[in-house]
């Protein structure tokens, strides 16, 4: 009898009932003026006047009256980089322990955001309610007894003057509390080995002397680490080995590329949770069976706003003209693009974390992410979203009975107009014709812009199949392997000549 489990369990599910319904919107209020509190007498809340904001009847109408949008750019150049010039209070009180080296899709360090204890916290708590939540899946009491392997960054964090560096994923584990130390792996040891092969060799060594229960990171590493584990124990499933693997909790990307590819690697079913942790906070995680959509953590030192997505409000780095309109969460809808805003206890204020998303329940404050406004792919004025685009590969993926686990593509010129470029990720021989003739159509089915701009400057759709190893290779190039590391789904032209020359010297 799994005493331990079941006690747990239920701890769990009662501590889930006391908590009883939330209300998202009110929440979001609260949050709003407790930042605005807790910042006013630093540099930014003096400048802006965090002060006056508080005494106005509507906080967030004058909040977003008073304080410009910024991206990481704006927001470091005015702002942040004081912070690395030993002075405090500059955008929340205090100055910050650590800062997340954010390489996202570029497989380039290029940002250092800071990363203060309250936000700290805040990630430790979010986790918390995910762990709450699981009390709504249907889970044995066994589960609660076993180990988590948690894959993400290195938790070696780079010392530099009076704070720590690292990625996001390797501060959060870095400062796992005390209780659950019992259940993380691969332990603090392997956690701290730097290179990622190194690292992966280890928990491949390691596997057999622990009982996992539950994975957690990116879909493509975690592929590739149980590709090592499966190789080195001569396996043929995971599940050989860890026989009570039942939860995968999948964040960094949308998963639907990689569902065949993962489940061709178990040996029975696996729950899939969806997360989104980013590099300036721990945003939402799916709290129910019922849907794989996401719910925003609303009451946790992050307040969040919504810019319906247009293009004439996306300039062309990426970054929001400062007179696209924001929406609160009172004033959303469902079926619509919005592109999210963030202000956090980090000292983010206003800022574009760089998402897309869509609400799938606005009373649950439920969201799914639907890419990149720098992935938005408009050159010829398609307007295609990563989500339509993983949808259409996904269409390939069912039509031909293939994997295609990673994928970019480009809006590339040829001599006769404008091609949809594709490299897609497989070992699959099919015809890439026929592949190029079946995305174009199902692109066409699920979106009238790409239609029109098939009748007039987009000529067509080519498409390339390369290894999907082509594309860690493409990483790890750039020196950047595991983590927080996401390929790029759309490149400009520029990025996307580097990636062809890539391929034909890999070739």
């Amino acid at each position: 009898m799994n005493i331990i489990g079941n006690f747990i369990k239920g701890v769990i599910t009662v501590t889930d009932k006391i908590t009883g319904d939330d209300n998202p919107i009110e929440e979001q209020k609260e949050v709003l003026k407790n930042l605005l509190e807790s910042a006013k007498e630093t540099s930014f809340g003096k400048a802006y006047g965090f002060e006056d904001i508080i005494k106005n009847d509507n906080i967030q109408k004058s909040f977003k009256e008073a304080v410009p949008y910024f991206d990481y750019t704006e927001i470091n150049e005015k702002w942040w980089h004081k912070l690395h010039e030993d002075q405090t209070d500059v955008t929340w009180p205090g100055s910050p322990d650590y800062f997340a080296l954010s390489s996202g899709t570029t497989g380039k360090t290029s940002k250092r955001i800071p990363v203060t204890n309250a936000m700290i916290v805040s990630i430790r708590q979010a986790g918390i309610k995910q762990v709450l939540a699981l009390s709504n899946f249907d889970l044995p009491a066994d589960f609660f007894e076993t180990g988590i392997l948690m894959l993400g960054s290195s938790t070696d964090l780079i010392e530099n003057d009076d704070h720590l560096e690292g990625e996001i994923s390797g501060i959060s584990a870095s400062n796992i509390p005390s209780w659950f130390s019992g259940y993380y792996k691969p332990g603090k040891e392997i956690a701290k080995i730097e290179d990622w092969d190194q690292r992966v060799a280890k928990i491949a060594e390691k596997a057999p002397d622990w009982d996992i229960g539950a994975l957690s990171g990116i879909p493509s590493w975690i592929e590739l680490m149980l590709k090592e584990v499966i190789k080195k124990h001569k396996l043929n499933n995971i599940h050989e080995i860890w026989p009570n693997l039942r939860v995968f909790t999948s964040g960094g990307v949308a998963f639907g590329p990689y569902e065949k590819s993962f489940n061709a690697l178990m040996g029975k079913p696996v729950t899939v949770i969806d997360t989104y942790l980013a590099s300036e906070g721990f945003i939402a995680f799916q709290s129910r069976p019922e849907t794989d959509a996401m719910k925003l953590v609303a009451d946790n030192g992050i307040y969040f706003e919504f810019v319906p997505f247009d293009p004439k409000y996306i300039l062309e780095d990426g970054s929001l003209s400062q007179n696209a309109p924001s929406l609160t969460l009172s004033e959303v809808e469902t079926g619509q693009n919005y592109v999210l805003i963030i202000s956090t206890v980090s000292g983010a204020w206003r800022y574009l974390i760089g998402d897309t998303i869509e609400f799938t329940d606005v009373e649950r404050a439920e969201i799914k992410i639907t890419g990149r406004t720098k992935f938005f792919l408009n050159t010829v004025g398609s307007q295609l979203s990563v989500n339509k685009l993983d949808d259409a590969l996904q269409d390939i993926m069912k039509s031909f009975d293939i994997e295609i686990p990673e994928y970019t593509l480009c809006a590339k010129k040829y001599k006769d107009g404008f091609y949809h470029t594709w490299y897609l990720g497989t070992t699959s021989k099919h015809d890439s014709k026929e592949i190029a003739k079946k995305l174009d159509a199902s692109l066409k089915d699920a979106n009238k812009n790409y239609t029109v701009a098939r009748s007039k400057a987009l000529k067509g759709v080519k498409v390339f199949m390369v290894e999907p190893d082509m594309f860690y290779s493409w990483n790890d190039r750039n020196k950047k392997k595991g983590g927080q590391v996401k390929m790029e789904r759309v490149m400009n032209e520029e990025k996307f000549a580097e990636w062809e020359e890539f391929v034909e010297k890999q070739s």
